[in-house]
């Protein structure tokens, strides 16, 4: 099972990559290795999609371009978004096979390419900005003003009753029988708990009596951390909104697992946050 709750083999080195020749010399060390990425946020793997596959630079740095994602083991780590040459695979396809810190550096990989890719101007005048930090941070000369990757905090609920069934939803533009546990963006001026109430009520209309927290988990599709949690339901009648939510019910342990195995129900991908809720209810495991 992944794991996002350890610390980090990746180290950012936020303290050195200001300077830009102190980075430099990283790029072109014998040990520095380079994962290329595509724009859809896939990046090179083999063939099996479960191990990373990284080249040594062989080309001049540059500053706007390759970006350090850090030291692993002491050497330097970097990514470029670029044209690929054989097997790619995304985070959602492959997360689930990589060790914890392959799946850092495939993280921190594509939400830091899809930041510089969707904001490469000042957000005040406009004005085309310059890659700093190493690329985790850009820099408008006009206004003198830096700006820094930005992370939209969603929540992701697993939802249970009283009789220990597990409310599952389907959305309007998923495959027939989809399902998965109930989530949302969280809301400028809004705690987490209070999307979680927010959201649950706007899409099944059930009412929530506590709310306790699961874990985390960086999404960069293009740049959500997705905090998971199980939360109690105090009423269990469903209303879904017929906008985003198509189908909802609450499921016994043994409903999930005859319908997943005569094919009626399918849940989501190993790599995701909403897999380790539903699994963790199914093992009898979830904390509430």
């Amino acid at each position: 099972m992944m794991n996002w709750v350890l610390p980090s083999e990746l180290d950012r080195v936020d303290q050195h990559r200001s300077s830009t020749e102190w980075v430099g010399n990283l790029w072109r060390s014998e040990d520095a290795r380079l994962l290329k990425i595509d724009k859809d946020a896939r990046f090179t793997t083999n063939e099996t999609g479960d191990q990373l596959r990284m080249t040594r630079p062989f080309v001049e740095f540059d500053s706007q371009r390759h970006i350090l994602l850090g030291l692993l083991d002491g050497s330097p780590v970097f990514v470029v978004e670029a044209l690929t040459e054989g097997p790619v695979h995304s985070l959602r396809e492959v997360g689930h096979q990589l060790t914890d810190v392959e799946r850092d550096i495939a993280s921190a990989a594509a939400a830091i390419t899809n930041w510089h890719r969707s904001e490469p101007r000042c957000g005040r005048c406009g004005n085309p900005s310059t890659v700093i930090n190493g690329g985790f941070s850009r820099y408008c000369s006009a206004d003198e003003v830096q700006f820094f990757p930005r992370t939209d905090p969603a929540v992701i609920v697993a939802v249970v009753d009283d009789w220990d069934r597990l409310l599952l939803a389907g959305q309007t533009n998923w495959p027939n029988r989809r399902v998965s546990v109930l989530a949302g963006f969280v809301e400028a001026g809004e705690s987490m708990e209070q999307a979680i109430h927010r959201e649950i009520a706007e899409e099944v209309d059930v009412a929530l009596s506590e709310v306790r927290y699961f874990g985390s988990q960086p999404w960069p599709f293009p740049r959500s951390l997705m905090v998971g949690f199980a939360a109690r339901a105090k009423t269990t009648e469903i209303a879904v909104d017929g906008h985003e939510i198509e189908f909802a019910d609450w499921f016994t342990r043994d409903r999930v697992r005859a319908e997943l195995a005569s094919g009626e129900l399918s849940l989501p991908g190993k790599a995701s946050i909403a897999s380790r809720l539903i699994d963790a209810w199914l093992e009898g495991q979830l904390d509430l």
